[in-house]
């Protein structure tokens, strides 16, 4: 009896692919499968960006924006499309690695898929921690907009809502928490931009697959400040005043609703500034200085 092919491993098991180092201290690692893809959907790959030494450094997870429908781990967002040094390479430099994460969008799969990717990134990499040279006790989670939103779900669901992707067994908790003007109370969201809370096509309702008042369990299980308590890393939250997509009040909800439960929270406000920090230059510039110095803080480093 012959035996069949032999199965190659699942993409998270295979080993690394090849990094390199740059010119500006930094070790690359790029296209890194954290969990397997199943037909039909984008492969669910990291990007690493590592200081160049031999020492176990702190890691800060980044997940981007664009609605849970759209965005790419290539991005921290338009303002810092022509920064050089990019957003993770300043990170980088300041002792801290970063990975940038794809996940599934709302076109792929419906909540909670997108939490259930992100966490199954964070277990990877706390699995792969001495390999990829990161100290497995000191991962933060940083986001802007959905990706904020789901940074803030990594800070307060515990072990709630894993889900069943990739690698098992470590914890998929964070030390810190870096939200840029995110949704955190989605059953709040359309009154607080002045929306239309049972359109069918809003970003929010494309994630859970129906206007939010038909669902109102779901879009409280995907809401961050619902899972709120004391055990809760520390949080900073950016926002800006003019934000037209995503109010700046959803930022106040989550700061209110940790301090509540006696959780370590800090919010700043930018005036004038919009999603994404559109037309702020002075405010995308301050808050990722403010991030790095907050992330640098809160691991330690």
């Amino acid at each position: 009896m012959t035996s069949g092919p032999t199965l190659p491993p699942p993409e998270h098991d295979a080993p690394l692919p090849p990094g390199h180092d740059g010119p500006d201290g930094i070790h690359r690692i790029l296209g890194v499968p954290y969990a397997a893809t199943p037909p039909g959907i984008r492969p669910r790959e990291l990007d690493l960006y590592r200081p160049a030494t031999d020492e176990p450094v702190p890691l800060v997870v980044f997940l981007h924006g664009g609605g849970w429908r759209a965005g790419s781990r290539r991005s921290a967002g338009p303002a810092y499309a022509r920064l050089s040094p990019t957003p993770f390479e300043r990170v980088a430099q300041a002792g801290i690695a970063v990975a940038s994460v794809d996940y599934r969008l709302s076109g792929e799969a419906r909540w909670p898929a997108q939490l259930h990717d992100v966490k199954a990134a964070v277990r990877w990499l706390r699995s792969r921690a001495g390999e990829l040279g990161i100290d497995a006790d000191r991962i933060a989670a940083w986001g802007e907009s959905a990706g904020g939103h789901l940074a803030a779900l990594l800070g307060v669901t515990g072990s709630e809502l894993d889900g069943d992707v990739g690698v098992r067994g470590p914890s998929a908790a964070v030390c810190a928490v870096a939200a840029w003007y995110p949704p955190t109370d989605l059953l709040e969201l359309p009154g607080d931009n002045g929306a239309d809370a049972m359109a069918g096509d809003s970003r929010e309702a494309l994630l859970l697959g129906g206007p939010l008042p038909t669902l109102p369990e779901l879009a409280r299980q995907a809401s961050p400040v619902a899972h709120v308590s004391a055990a809760a890393p520390p949080f900073l939250l950016l926002h800006g005043r003019a934000d037209r997509l995503v109010s700046h009040r959803q930022s106040e909800r989550l700061r209110d609703a940790l301090a509540a439960v006696g959780a370590s929270v800090d919010l700043e406000l930018y005036d004038e500034a919009d999603h994404m920090w559109l037309d702020a230059p002075a405010a995308a510039s301050a808050a990722l200085e403010r991030t790095i110095s907050f992330l640098t803080a809160a691991t330690g480093r």
